[in-house]
């Protein structure tokens, strides 16, 4: 079973924010865990699903 990776370009269109965005959240460590491979940062699917997790349960806490 082969992982699927997705680009900053690809996580910046699934939030609906500006890669310059996601390029933040990485370097003050907030928003998905990336992984640098080369010289391109890749997030792995599963760190999505936990990073929208996080933010969820996050929300749920505010309005609780």
């Amino acid at each position: 079973m082969t992982a699927r990776y997705y680009t900053t370009a690809e996580v910046a269109t699934r939030y609906r924010t500006a890669q310059s965005t996601v390029r933040y959240w990485r370097q003050i460590g907030y928003g998905p865990r990336g992984v640098k491979i080369g010289r391109r940062y890749l997030y792995p699917e599963d760190a999505l699903a936990t990073f929208e997790q996080k933010v969820a349960d996050a929300a749920i806490k505010d309005t609780a």
